[in-house]
């Protein structure tokens, strides 16, 4: 098993609790708008990513503590930004990110379900890979901490 493997299983373990005590909607939309960038990280979101991330969502231990309705309307709007313009949408999903900066935490958090999305189809990609690093940049995180 490789190390980035067995840290992402270690992570998902602790994730469930971790997110039903943060939620609220900006972390609500700290995390859709971090998958919303790893859906986006090829430079396109097509109609099958969009139906892989919503479904990833509605089945995520993780995520179920949130009105599915409202997780999937926050992704669409992300996902719509970045459609409209790839690198403003980015930089407002990332301001969206942004919030959780001086709460390392939280942001292990974030960075450990964007990376459960982008690994959900068995193959996270170079580009998605880049995405988290972003992520953790925006954090204030070390990259190198997650494995990547």
């Amino acid at each position: 098993m490789s190390s980035f493997t067995s840290w992402l299983t270690s992570t998902k373990q602790g994730l469930t609790d971790q997110v039903k005590k943060l939620k609220n909607k900006d972390f609500l939309d700290a995390v859709v708008a971090g998958c919303a960038i790893v859906a986006g990280a090829d430079g396109s979101i097509n109609a099958n990513e969009k139906q892989k991330m919503t479904g990833y969502i509605s089945r995520s231990e993780e995520l179920k503590v949130f009105d599915m309705s409202e997780v999937i309307n926050r992704f669409n709007h992300f996902v719509g930004n970045i459609e409209f313009d790839g690198m403003i949408g980015k930089q407002e999903a990332l301001k969206a990110i942004a919030k959780y900066r001086n709460k390392p935490e939280v942001g292990r958090v974030i960075v450990g379900v964007c990376s459960a999305i982008g690994a959900a189809d068995g193959d996270f990609d170079a580009s998605e890979q880049a995405a988290v690093r972003d992520i953790c940049t925006t954090l204030g995180l070390n990259p190198s901490e997650f494995n990547l």
